[in-house]
């Protein structure tokens, strides 16, 4: 299997122009490496080689373990005593479970955003729809499936709640790797259709039809992954 070390995009100038920098340097290699996994150029079961990570990113062996560590705490990574770590290979059940927190809690999520909701929260929605219609229409499969998990967490982020945010994100981020392993081919692209009914519900104050609509969505994209036993 082609080894981490190729498969990661170098750094950009780490903060503070400092490539040892403690929490820092390890934050700029956890989103390298988020990055790398959500967009599929680290592929689930992949090991990641410390010393690879380490030379590649100009850091000790103990930075990127503490990066490792913390991405094992999202679920995008196992570490496995004496092996070392992998990339996540989500099982059907944990697929199933995902999707199911994420119905209760988007369903939730509605409701404070709905009840705070003013034109400019709505501007915003419709900016990012957008941007998901442009990336639909386009060829770009990484960009397109990116923004349209942030349309999920663009809404948590309208309401001010940062562990909300960073919760949805992280179910999203687990969502990617789901997709990727049990997506079956004729899966349909209906998610950015779905998006403009249920920013428009929101937009009308209906929370039942938006809880509603948002259900369905969820139900949908699972149903479209080959998921048995």
């Amino acid at each position: 299997m082609t080894s981490a070390k190729l498969l990661i995009f170098p750094p950009a100038n780490p903060p503070n122009g400092s490539s040892d920098k403690g929490v820092s340097s390890t934050d700029h290699i956890v989103q390298a490496l988020t990055k790398a996994i959500i967009e599929h150029r680290l592929l689930p079961g992949e090991k990641l080689k410390e010393q690879h990570i380490a030379d590649q990113f100009g850091v000790s062996r103990t930075l990127v373990r503490q990066a490792l560590y913390q991405l094992s705490q999202k679920h995008l990574i196992r570490i496995e005593q004496a092996r070392g770590a992998f990339v996540a290979a989500p099982s059907i059940k944990e697929a199933r479970e995902v999707f199911a927190v994420r119905i209760i809690l988007e369903s939730a999520m509605l409701e404070l955003l709905i009840a705070g909701i003013t034109p400019k929260k709505i501007k915003a929605l419709r900016a990012h729809l957008k941007l998901e219609a442009a990336a639909v229409k386009g060829t770009d499969a990484e960009s397109r499936t990116e923004l349209l998990g942030d349309f999920h967490v663009l809404m948590a982020e309208l309401i001010e709640n940062e562990v909300l945010a960073q919760s949805l994100q992280d179910l999203i981020s687990r969502c990617s790797l789901i997709t990727l392993l049990y997506q079956s081919d004729h899966a349909a692209g209906h998610s950015h259709d779905e998006h403009i009914d249920i920013l428009e519900a929101i937009a009308g104050q209906n929370i039942n039809l938006a809880k509603q609509l948002m259900q369905a969505h969820l139900q949908s994209v699972l149903a479209g992954l080959a998921l048995h036993n």
